[in-house]
């Protein structure tokens, strides 16, 4: 992987700490009993997938889970703060890391998101030391704005068609075994990041950090 040019990254697992656990209990305390079987680790079901894949905005979301629940009651905000659990930050550390790899590569994201959570618990993540999340990439790529998921064929060629990527010269990081493998069999190079471990320590055993 001697020449590699540019690094693509997965968001949830790789850079932002996830915990689906806490996500699902914040649904159960709604009363959306059967939360556990719509949010999985690495996808989603129902109304969370089709909000990931852009097919559903947030409006339709909210109804949809207000159904689901059986509450009319429960409110976009109480729904909203409930996905929301479901991320618990980005450690400095690792955007310093994504700072310093951008002197070197060219940086691009690549996730399976939601709008509710890109444009408020992601975003915020980001803005430390004043900075936004697209001062640390040269390209962000969103499965709502793609209309398409991970470990989809639609999903990768899309990043290519709006950042210009060339596979080969690409090397794509994800904690999902099946995103990676799906990548590689699509000409990109791959390296999964496992939980528990950081990518910026997988770079360097690469010896590409």
């Amino acid at each position: 992987m001697s020449d590699i040019k540019n690094l693509l990254f997965d968001l949830g697992g790789v850079i932002m700490n996830i915990d689906r656990d806490r996500c699902v209990r914040s649904f159960e305390r709604l009363g959306f009993r059967d939360a556990g079987e719509y949010l999985g680790d690495y996808g989603q079901k129902g109304p969370f997938a089709a909000l990931e894949a852009g097919a559903i905005d947030a409006d339709e979301f909210h109804r949809e889970i207000r159904r689901i629940a059986a509450d009319g009651s429960i409110t976009d905000e109480q729904i909203d703060r409930a996905f929301n659990a479901f991320l618990t930050g980005i450690p400095a550390e690792r955007l310093r890391h994504l700072r310093e790899l951008r002197k070197r590569y060219r940086i691009y994201l690549l996730s399976n998101t939601n709008i509710i959570m890109w444009n408020s618990r992601i975003a915020a993540a980001f803005r430390i030391d004043g900075l936004e999340a697209a001062d640390y990439f040269d390209g962000m790529v969103t499965s709502f704005e793609a209309k398409a998921m991970k470990p989809s064929a639609e999903a990768f060629r899309y990043a290519e068609r709006i950042t210009g990527l060339r596979p080969e010269e690409t090397l794509f990081l994800d904690d999902s075994r099946a995103n990676v493998e799906a990548a590689r069999t699509l000409g990109f190079n791959g390296l999964q990041v496992p939980p528990g471990e950081e990518f910026y320590d997988i770079l360097k055993r690469e010896h590409l950090a």
